[in-house]
Formats: structure tokens, sequence, C-alpha cells
């Protein structure tokens, strides 16, 4: 199944642009692809500095620079309580399914911020879950303690 047939992307409730099931999605169903230019650890850096949240983890070495227009899983946005995730399969990132996304749903993942700065980060998600920041699930115990 082509990834236009999977995901419409409109106005999303959460924050700007984001992604939904134009039809049921079943568990573990690789929706879309996360792609980009692949960069050393020094670009990546230096595109954080330049305030770039499209940059996605790829191995010791590398990171992918997901800001290009041909990647609209750049869209997608952040819940505290997704019903996808990233998926690392030989050097390329997909969102997957974590369980069935009934058509209308919008399409989630955590973002898996760090810390670092992330008071900077507010979640929009709305889940009954949310921490209130963008970050991964292991720090959620420590932002509900610092906001409580």
């Amino acid at each position: 199944m082509q990834t236009d047939e999977m995901i419409l992307f409109r106005t999303s409730d959460i924050h700007g642009t984001g992604g939904f099931a134009r039809r049921d999605i079943a568990e573990d169903t690789s929706i879309i692809e996360y792609q980009g230019r692949k960069i050393d650890k020094a670009e990546a850096l230096r595109q954080c500095e330049l305030e770039n949240p499209y940059i996605f983890f790829l191995d010791e070495q590398h990171d992918l620079d997901g800001n290009v227009e041909w990647n609209p899983a750049r869209l997608l946005n952040h819940s505290c309580t997704p019903n996808c995730e990233a998926q690392e399969d030989e050097g390329r990132i997909w969102i997957v399914a974590l369980r069935d996304i009934a058509a209308g749903e919008e399409i989630t993942f955590n973002y898996n911020y760090d810390l670092e700065d992330y008071r900077e980060h507010p979640c929009r998600c709305g889940s009954s879950g949310c921490v209130g920041y963008i970050v991964a699930e292991e720090f959620f115990p420590t932002v509900k303690a610092a906001v409580g």
C-alpha cells in the first residue's frame, strides 16, 4: 500500500499540519518512511543549533536530516500516548503502527526528546497521559515530578 493511500495531511488540533489515517491501519504496519539527508554528527549538531527540529538519530556516526520537502513524515505530530513508533531498519526509519488505527485518527509518535531544555518544548497532544512536554517516555516520571 502506498503512503498516499494511507495518510492524508491536513490541519491538526495538536499542531500545524498532521497526518491522518485515510483507512483503518493494522498494528505493526509500516505506514511511512521518515526520509532525509544522511549527515554526520557534526552537521547534525550544527543543524540542531540552527533549531532544525527534524534531526533523527541513525547510528553512532550519522543522523538523518528530515527537513526536506520530499519528507512528508516530518509533518507527523508528537503524542505522549502515540499510536505509532519510529523503527530503524537497515539505515532507514519507518513510522510503524503500535496498535490498530482507525480511519480518520491522527497518526502520532513520541519524538523521544531528552531532558535538556525540555521546558522549551511544550506538548499539546491533549492525551489523557500527556506530561505537558515533548520528552521520551523514560523521562515522564522526572517531568511529572518537576511540574507536579
